[in-house]
Formats: structure tokens, C-alpha cells, sequence
């Protein structure tokens, strides 16, 4: 993945489900958002810029920057049974004066059991190598801060004030979320003057026991970021076409899932049904069980290659 050194939060932009838009790639190098969010109440969402889902929910802002080239090893599907990372987990709780945005460290430790059963294939899938630790939490009440969005002069100051450790660490902001459930910065940014903003912002309540209940509160929303954060793609970025998301073993996907429908196929005559249960996709919590293979192997050339 080739660094770049413009500011990804000035690229914010409306993008749509398209061949050849924000989340589409031509191999091996192409144009990539170096962040993404989710959408988890299209009603308050509506008079935002984003993705939309395939019941044409609005589900994510996109801040542009570039993707990583395509290696043999993820070419292939491989993941290092070897490679081991452990991860520190620095999570920076955000509430607003009224209190909204408590979270108790039982929930955080929650959430850190669950990343790890989806980090090591105890929900299905394989195992990737990457292992969570909760290393510190952090409180702060500012409204602001709260409501932070993606690209916003909120979000650096809460970022510049809070975010600790290394390329290595990862930061967790418990918001608001501003409408959506979550945005993260892909690791190019590590190594240019906005790597401050290198980390994960969730909407509190997709933390496990929040207010979503089983489509987007049992603690699916962190992986899926976590996922930006170490380099993968939607699983329908790039729709039917070869390129895709850049990982040869996730079936070609035109539009992203909403729910859990089984049988879904949107790129018929090619290999597989939509990969609905990865973690990549707009699924429903509930539906979510597994990375592939080949995300594994990617995830690990893109630590290798930007955090370790």
C-alpha cells in the first residue's frame, strides 16, 4: 500500500455502490478510502453523504486514500500459520455531559472476548494470528467530543488529546458515533503528518449489551473496523469484478448485505453465494461468524508492511 501524505479527512465524499467508485479497485493498485463509517439509523442518517446498503440504507462517509498492492500470498489465500501478534487495546470512553456514552469495563472486556473469538476462528473461519489485549481506558465528558464525525476538527482534537501508544496499539473512541456506527483509517496513514488519527471510532451502543440488540449490538461493529485498521476491504468492494476486494477467496459480491439472507447471490456466474457471514460485509451482527483465509494473510502482510 503506497503512503500518501495529502490529508484523508479533505477528501470526505458522497459515494454510491458503483464499479467504479469509492470502494472499487483495478489490480493491482487502485484508488482506496483511507476510512470508512456505518450507518446504524438511516432515519438520522438521511441528510448525510455515504455507501448506501442494499435495501438503500445509508451506511458510511468515505475518506479516500489508497490501497495496498495485491501480494501472492493473499493472491493465494495463505495466512502464515506461524505469525502471532498480540494487539493493545487503548479504549478512550467519550460521553457527553448528560451522561450518554457510559460504559462500564465489564462491557469493554466483553468486547475484547468477542474480538478475539473473531480474530481466532472461534466462530468460524480461520485462525489470523492476531490476539487483543484491553491495556488501558480512559474517560473524558465533552460534548464535542461526543458528537465527533468523521473529518471534523472534533475529531482531531479529541484524537490529538487521547490517542496513546504506536502504529502498533490499537485506539478504540467510544462516541456518539455522529449517526454511524463506526469509522476507521486504513494503515497508510501510519507514517504521514495525520497518523494522530490512526485508530477506530464506534458508536457505543454496538458495543455487546447495547441498545441494538442482535443486528448490531453484540459486538460485530469493532472487528469489522478493526479490519480496516489492518488493511481489508468490503467483501463487495469492487462488485463482480476480478479485482474485488483485492483477496481471491471472498466470493465477487455486487452490493452489500443487509440482514442475514441466505442464498444471497448478486454476481451470478461467479464462483459462490455472497460471503453474508464475513466479517467484512454489512450484515447483521448476528450473522457475522468468520474472516477468510486470504484476509487473514492480507491482514497479516499489511501489519507487516505498516505497524509491526
Amino acid at each position: 500500500m503506497p503512503r500518501v501524505t495529502r490529508s484523508p479527512r479533505r477528501l470526505l465524499t458522497v459515494a454510491f455502490i458503483s464499479s467504479l467508485l469509492a470502494w472499487s479497485f483495478a489490480a493491482p493498485v487502485a484508488a482506496a478510502p483511507a476510512a470508512e463509517a456505518e450507518v446504524c439509523e438511516p432515519a438520522a442518517a438521511a441528510a448525510t453523504g455515504g455507501l448506501r446498503d442494499a435495501n438503500g440504507v445509508l451506511r458510511e462517509p468515505v475518506l479516500r486514500g489508497t490501497a495496498a498492492q495485491e501480494t501472492p500470498a493473499s493472491a493465494r489465500g495463505t495466512a502464515s500459520s506461524r505469525f502471532s501478534e498480540k494487539i493493545d487495546v487503548h479504549f478512550h470512553v467519550v460521553m457527553n455531559t448528560a451522561g450518554a456514552g457510559t460504559v462500564s469495563n465489564k462491557v469493554l472486556n466483553d468486547q475484547i472476548a468477542y474480538q478475539n473469538r473473531a480474530f481466532a476462528g472461534r466462530l468460524g473461519g480461520p485462525r489470523t494470528g492476531f490476539e487483543f489485549r484491553l491495556a488501558s481506558v480512559d474517560r473524558t465528558t465533552r460534548n464535542a467530543w461526543y458528537d465527533a464525525g468523521p473529518g471534523t476538527p472534533q475529531e482531531d482534537a479529541m484524537k490529538k488529546a487521547l490517542k496513546r501508544g504506536g502504529a502498533g496499539d490499537l485506539n478504540v473512541y467510544t462516541t456518539s458515533g455522529n449517526l454511524y456506527l463506526g469509522w476507521a483509517y486504513f494503515p497508510d496513514i501510519v507514517g504521514t503528518e495525520f497518523e494522530y488519527l490512526d485508530g477506530v471510532v464506534i458508536d457505543y451502543r454496538s458495543l455487546p449489551g447495547g441498545e441494538y440488540g442482535t443486528q448490531f449490538s453484540l459486538g460485530g461493529t469493532l472487528p469489522h473496523e478493526t479490519g480496516h485498521w489492518l488493511g481489508l476491504l468490503h467483501t463487495f468492494d469492487g462488485g463482480c469484478s476480478k479485482a474485488g476486494d483485492l483477496v481471491a477467496d471472498t466470493p465477487a459480491e455486487r452490493e452489500p448485505t443487509s440482514g442475514c439472507p441466505e442464498g444471497k447471490d448478486t454476481c451470478r456466474g461467479k464462483p459462490g453465494l455472497d460471503p453474508i457471514h464475513n466479517f467484512m460485509d454489512y450484515s447483521f451482527d448476528s450473522c457475522y461468524t468468520q474472516f477468510s483465509p486470504g484476509q487473514a494473510a492480507r491482514a497479516q502482510e499489511q501489519w507487516n508492511a505498516f505497524r509491526n
